[in-house]
């Protein structure tokens, strides 16, 4: 997911990804601690989306004040 893309959302719109990411981050975790995980390296990228929403997020709290 790209920067440019979240800063087009609104801050519902963001908040309901992150949530929906969260899930998906729990469904791999457990994936991967039964040993069923094919693409590991989705893990890393899901949080790093998590990071860029967040951030996103707060820039856009910081600018209201």
């Amino acid at each position: 997911m790209k920067t440019s893309e979240i800063r087009k959302m609104s801050k519902e719109d963001i908040n309901k990804k992150i949530a929906e990411i969260k899930t998906e981050l729990f469904d791999l975790r457990m994936k991967q601690a039964t040993g069923n995980l094919d693409k590991p390296h989705m893990i890393n990228s899901l949080r790093k989306d998590v990071a860029r929403l967040k951030t996103v997020l707060n820039e856009l709290d910081g600018s209201e004040n």
